[in-house]
């Protein structure tokens, strides 16, 4: 529950253009940039919550054994309640949280 910090915006939001884009120079560049660390805090999210479900798994093969759990439950809705990762990773973006680095030409 590493991202329950990380208050990014869950309405819609109309952003200034040219405050994303000023850190690259290029709106492209930015965009590129915010959905690679999109795609890391989706996958992150993602296996947390693989290993909070797997402590739920039932290994019997009989069908009338599956019943609810409240736990399981409460787990899935904590995570459906989070805001989505390109929100998170535009209020990380706009915050400086974001590392990334140029990639030069290499000189011979």
């Amino acid at each position: 529950m590493r991202y329950n910090r990380l208050k990014g915006e869950i309405t819609t939001k109309t952003y200034n253009r040219d405050l994303i884009e000023d850190p690259v120079g290029n709106i492209y560049k930015a965009v590129s940039i915010i959905a690679k660390r999109a795609i890391q805090i989706n996958s992150d999210i993602k296996e947390e919550l693989s290993e909070k479900l797997k402590e739920y798994d039932d290994y019997s093969d009989s069908l009338e054994e599956v019943f609810e759990n409240k736990e399981q439950i409460e787990t899935s809705k904590y995570y459906e309640s989070l805001p989505k990762p390109h929100a998170i990773a535009i209020r990380e973006w706009q915050e400086d949280n974001i590392y990334f680095r140029k990639a030069e030409a290499i000189e011979e």
